[in-house]
């Protein structure tokens, strides 16, 4: 069994840059792009368990702020087991981690997004 451990460093580039769009979106009150970025974050980091498990962590804050109680309830669910799924690399790719989606369920993932992840999955 492949456990995954650390996200490559290219890799981790463009999650953290995600996670800056994210915050600075956030910051100057575009709440559903500061989601989308949030999104993106899941979908690059949810291999990794720190990385998987932070964005499940700025989502579950992002619903408290929004004050949106099924995005609270489906994140608590989601730090719970979110992060051994990517130890053991049995992540759904392309979800996008909020509770508006079925946690396992597997989606079609942006096309540059796509590719990142397809350069990175190639050289590890």
């Amino acid at each position: 069994m492949k456990l995954n451990t650390t996200i490559p460093e290219g890799l981790k580039l463009f999650y953290l840059n995600e996670l800056n769009l994210y915050r600075s979106s956030l910051h100057s009150g575009n709440s559903s792009q500061a989601w989308h970025h949030l999104e993106r974050s899941h979908i690059l980091g949810q291999s990794y368990p720190l990385e998987h498990t932070y964005t499940h962590w700025l989502m579950l804050k992002f619903g408290l702020r929004q004050r949106n109680t099924k995005e609270v309830l489906g994140q608590v669910l989601r730090l719970l087991v979110g992060g051994w799924k990517s130890l053991i690399d049995h992540v759904p790719i392309g979800n996008t981690g909020g509770s508006n989606v079925p946690p396992l369920k597997r989606m079609e993932m942006p096309e540059d997004i796509a590719k990142i992840l397809n350069k990175y999955r190639k050289t590890q």
